[in-house]
């Protein structure tokens, strides 16, 4: 899909605020009220615009450890993909998951009250995980950008 000024125009104030109203956003993307529903439906329609998401600061919620595992599985096992991933979207303090090609084969994004409870979680929910044949474990300190936009 070609975008045009317009689009690009438009797609930058609705990462900047998608909160906005239509009208709102209409405006600050210089459109009218209609021209931007339609604009914001062919992106949606194109599979450029998948949706909007809350943002929940977990650390406002008790969640003050964060732990992004690297996971190297037992690839002698043909499903050891397959039975670890489902056996890790079961774990409800695990936020994300992803796979990759390399040495690290899944990483998973982990939350915990405190370090106590990250113990807890690691000993009773993580190592139990099928198929694992290496884990490293980084501590989160502090995020330096976040973003899912790109320069428009």
């Amino acid at each position: 899909m070609r975008l045009d000024d317009s689009d690009r125009r438009l797609l930058r104030q609705f990462v900047s605020a998608p909160e906005a109203s239509m009208s709102d956003l209409a405006a600050r993307a210089g459109l009218t009220d209609a021209t931007c529903w339609r604009r914001l439906e062919r992106l949606r329609a194109a599979g450029l615009l998948r949706g909007q998401h809350a943002v929940i600061n977990w650390r406002n919620l008790g969640y003050e450890v964060e732990v992004s595992l690297r996971i190297t599985l037992d690839k002698t096992n043909p499903r050891a993909f397959d039975d670890f991933i489902a056996a890790a979207r079961l774990v409800p303090e695990v936020l994300e998951i992803q796979t990759f090609l390399g040495r690290v084969d899944v990483r998973l994004n982990v939350i915990a009250r405190d370090i106590a409870h990250y113990q807890q979680v690691y000993r009773d929910r993580i190592l139990p995980l099928p198929h694992i044949a290496d884990l490293e474990a980084l501590m989160h300190l502090s995020d330096i950008k976040q973003t899912e936009s790109l320069p428009l």
